[in-house]
């Protein structure tokens, strides 16, 4: 009879163990896909961020290509260019009348 006890109280706790180790193992399965889904959702949204920077820097760099420095018209300007940090040379200052 103690064997017979004994045996049932042992199918009993194994079935239990069993039955945990599916609960666990659902659970994780179910952490697992949720997981995946936000990571692919995050490469998804970081690959339209990096096309819309990569847009718009194609769009500066042809924009600044289109645009041009003009002439000026007005023979009282002077032409001034940037010969390292804050040294300017000015040309054009004595030719005038």
């Amino acid at each position: 009879m103690t064997g017979s006890t004994t045996m049932t109280g042992g199918s009993a706790l194994r079935s239990l163990a069993w039955l945990a180790g599916a609960l666990a193992t659902s659970a994780a399965v179910v952490i697992g896909s949720v997981l995946a889904v936000v990571f692919a959702a995050t490469v998804v949204v970081i690959g339209f961020m990096g096309s819309a920077l990569f847009g718009l820097v194609a769009l500066a760099l042809r924009a600044r290509r289109t645009v041009r420095a003009k002439t000026p018209d007005d023979p009282s300007l002077l032409e001034a260019r940037n010969v390292g940090g804050h040294s300017w040379v000015a040309y054009g200052w004595n030719e005038r009348s």
